[in-house]
């Protein structure tokens, strides 16, 4: 069960992570065969699945996104607390986003999905 407490530190850890733009930093936060799901990967690395999975590959959109985007900085807003889940809710540079991360056991990201307004 996700605690209140977990999702507060996890929001501020990621959020921070992004604005620094190490993706070592923020791929911390994530297990090595995580998935993710995103419609920006179509667009940066032309996979038209929008799905990416293991840290190699999301690291590499990672770092294609922040050379693209240098100006990239969220702004938290809120998060929704689910059993083993958590919805964080944040202002980009291209507006509103509502990401979805599950967890394992050891607190990491297996699976992530970004939603944008």
């Amino acid at each position: 069960m996700i605690t209140r407490q977990f999702a507060r530190r996890f929001a501020e850890d990621w959020i921070e992570a992004w604005n620094s733009h190490d993706v070592e930093k923020i791929l911390s936060h994530y297990s090595d065969d995580f998935v993710m799901s995103s419609p920006r990967i179509a667009v940066i690395v032309g996979d038209e699945s929008g799905v990416l999975a293991g840290k190699d590959a999301i690291g590499d959109y990672w770092r294609r996104a922040l050379e693209l985007l240098p100006e990239l900085q969220f702004e938290f807003i809120l998060f929704f607390l689910g059993s083993d889940s958590l919805v964080l809710y944040y202002r980009s540079i291209r507006g509103l986003v509502a990401e979805v991360f599950f967890f394992d056991s050891a607190g990491k990201v297996v699976r992530s999905a970004a939603n944008y307004a």
